[in-house]
């Protein structure tokens, strides 16, 4: 993500422990994206999470039955996931892809709390 210097890490994660936790909390999210675009949400807004089969997750916001825009999350392309306090009431979650030669964080979510690997919740269902 190209916004500000990252501040305190909170938490490096596997993104399939990330994944289903990120699915039990589409109320809390506040935006996420790329480098090239970012979701945000509004409160006439929904996040929607659903598979394009087992390479590729599809992240979408809707209103009502309107598709109002998605992002699509490669897991093969994630070498881990590492959350940071960035701002108060702001914790983003940066999907970092990783070679020898560089790391790049292709894809953020910013929630509106941190990541609680003690807390199991049904997807969709976390109330905070």
């Amino acid at each position: 993500m190209a916004s500000g210097p990252i501040q305190h890490a909170t938490a490096t994660l596997p993104f399939d422990a990330f994944w289903s936790w990120l699915q039990a909390h589409p109320n809390c999210i506040i935006r996420a994206g790329t480098p090239e675009a970012v979701l945000y949400d509004d409160d006439d807004l929904h996040w929607h999470f659903s598979a394009e089969g087992p390479d590729t997750f599809l992240v979408q916001l809707q209103r009502g039955k309107k598709l109002v825009g998605e992002m699509m999350v490669v897991p093969t392309d994630v070498a881990f996931v590492q959350g940071v306090s960035a701002e108060e009431d702001e914790y983003v979650f940066e999907l970092i892809s990783q070679t020898q030669a560089d790391r790049v964080a292709l894809y953020h979510f910013v929630l509106s709390h941190g990541y609680d690997a003690q807390q199991r919740a049904t997807p969709g269902r976390a109330v905070h």
